[in-house]
Order: C-alpha cells, then structure tokens, then sequence
C-alpha cells in the first residue's frame, strides 16, 4: 500500500512527524506499507517549515510542490494544479491530509476527483465561525472525505450529525500530542530566555495572528493595552510574525515588557510555554499543548473547535471584548485558575492506532 501524506504549513509538521514514525515502525516489521511525503509549500520560511523538519525528525520531503505565496484562492490553485500532476504521474492508494490548512482541503479535493480516497486526520472539530478560513478548510475536506480519524468523541457526534456512518469514524486520539510528548525532552532553551533573563513560572507567552485581532488595529491596539496594563510586572515574551510586529510598530505599541521575538522553532518555542506562568493566544493548537502541559491558557476568540481544552484542560474562552482580560488575569495571580486534566486517547499513541486502521482499511 502507497499513502501521500501532506504538509504544507507548520500546523501540519507537527501533525503528520509520529504518522511517519508509526508507518516506518510497521515497515521495520515487514508490513507491506510505503508512503510519499508531499510538502505543498504552503509555508516557505524557515522558521515556519524546514526548521521543524530538522527538529522533529521529519524527511525531506519526496516532493514539493511549491505553492507558496499569492491569495489563499492562488494558493489553492497551485496546490491543486500540482497535486493532480502528481497523480497523474503515479498515483497513490489513498491520500492522508491532516489539520484545517489550505493544502489539506486542496489535496483532499484534488484526490477525491482523481478517484483515490481521502483519510482526514483531525476530522470532525468545528468553531461553528465561517468567518474562519479553516472552518471552510474542515467543512469541505470532511465533505470530501473516506476515513475519519478524530481526537474527541464531540467531533465524533459532529460527523455523525452531518451523516458520516460510525464504520467510517475512528476515534484515536491527537497526533498533535504524539510529537510534543516524544520530544518534550529534547526542548531548547531560546535565546531569549537569557537576554531577557527570564525566570521559570514569572513571566507569559502570547502568540496573536488571526486575521481578526492583528488586522483590525483599534482591536489590536485594545487588546495589548489591555495585557499590558494587567500582567503586573511580568515579562511578556511574544513570538510575533514580522507583518504583525509592523502594525504594532505602526501602532506604537511597545512596553519594557513585552519581548517581541522572530516566530520560534517548536523545541524552543515549547520550552517558553511549559515554563510560562500562562498563554494568552488565538491559536487552537497551542490550547491543546497548554492543556497537556498543565499551563493556564487565555483564548482570545469568540468561539473554539477545540472545546475539550475548555471542559477537561486548561484553557479558557475569552472572546475578543479587551474587558475580559483583566478579570481573567486577576484570576490567575489570585491562585483560582483551574488545575485541568487529559482528555482521552491523548496519551502519545494516537499515530500507531491511525496506522493499524489504514492498514485494516487498505488490505
């Protein structure tokens, strides 16, 4: 059996890392099973994509397709046009896509057309917004998809709602926390830690980039005021992308507190968070690695298609009104963030169970 596996931006690496892991650990048992890593080029810079090849372990990719750049419509374009290429030149037996990024919805389509069917590793997680680019991205891949493989039993209902039969879902947890538990002892220490002399659980992390917080400059300006002005005498440490870090400088925002950096690889940046006091974020990804982590975590969104971290974990929901920071901060120096706990199936071993089941499926 031949499987494409997509990457395309820096979600996924983290993601599609332990299922290369699983799929050569079957090989080293004489399964009958290959694979072919299709980086889409969706993310070009290196700190966003070859950066967290070298760090996770990942190969280099066996194509890439180089779609990097342009709108996300162009995007979606490119990576199509080149996918189908590929195809026609050797097809595969299935296509695995994971996440809620351009490449997964553009290959997931593109496969299903060419007649190769689609597994969707995190399948099912809804935020309910449309105003989302990856809420499109889910919606239509998992309207394109075979196999379902999910890290909830409410994406679970999700998809049985929209008519996807049980035989077809497989709940297996998150692969997202195959990586970060593999490589939490391998984290690397930033060189920000030393140059701003940071101390372990005195200091928080912010990472804002949604379209809806860092394009919106009043927005923008209300919500880093507002941090600002309540994290006390902590050093805020934000891994900003260089766009953002235009605006705010167009803003006038800045603080001697607060530690614009350039994005960070993902051994240091996890170093940063599993140290921190607490996250404040837009990032679903980052909701799930606080909770495993056990480190408070702010949500700075209206709605989340991770609604685990907010009823086991340790994240909360905010909303974008800048008047819920402060109570919420208040909370987390009064001591009374809430403890959280792991949901099920996030123990490490998601990728082997995904494994098994392709090859139960492609036998």
């Amino acid at each position: 059996m031949y499987i494409d596996l997509i990457a395309g931006a820096r979600p996924n690496f983290m993601k599609i890392a332990p299922i290369i892991d699983a799929i050569k650990a079957e090989q080293e048992k004489g399964t009958d099973i290959d694979f072919r890593l299709v980086h889409t080029g969706q993310h070009y810079d290196k700190n966003m994509s070859s950066s967290f090849f070298e760090q996770l372990g990942i190969p280099a990719p066996d194509v890439n397709l180089g779609a990097g750049g342009g709108t996300q419509a162009e995007q979606t374009s490119a990576i199509m046009t080149g996918y189908e290429k590929l195809l026609m030149e050797k097809p595969s037996d299935l296509c695995l896509v994971v996440g809620d990024v351009t490449s997964t919805m553009a290959c997931a389509i593109t496969a299903q057309k060419m007649h190769i069917p689609v597994a969707h590793v995190e399948a099912g997680i809804r935020s309910g917004d449309w105003k989302m680019p990856e809420e499109i991205n889910r919606l239509a891949t998992d309207a394109v998809t075979n196999y379902f493989f999910t890290t909830s039993e409410i994406a679970n209902e999700n998809l049985r709602k929209s008519g996807v039969e049980d035989d077809r879902i497989f709940y297996v947890g998150n692969t997202m926390i195959d990586t970060l538990l593999k490589h939490r002892p391998r984290f690397q220490k930033p060189a920000v830690w030393d140059k701003v002399g940071l101390e372990e659980g005195n200091y928080l992390v912010m990472t804002l980039h949604r379209p809806s917080n860092v394009d919106e400059e009043e927005i923008l300006k209300s919500l880093m005021d507002e941090i600002i002005a309540n994290t006390k005498d902590l050093p805020l440490v934000f891994p900003v992308h260089p766009r953002t870090a235009k605006i705010m400088k167009n803003l006038g925002i800045s603080h001697d507190r607060l530690h614009m950096v350039e994005p960070l690889g993902y051994l240091e940046f996890n170093y940063l968070v599993e140290r921190s006091k607490a996250v404040i974020t837009d990032s679903g990804g980052i909701t799930e690695e606080t909770t495993v982590m056990g480190v408070p975590c702010m949500t700075l969104r209206n709605s989340t298609e991770r609604p685990e971290t907010i009823t086991i974990g340790t994240n909360e929901l905010l909303g974008v009104n800048p008047e819920a920071i402060q109570p919420a901060l208040e909370k987390l120096f009064a001591g009374e963030w809430k403890k959280g706990g792991i949901p099920e199936l996030w123990d490490g071993k998601t990728s082997g169970r995904i494994v098994e089941s392709l090859i139960g499926i492609l036998k």
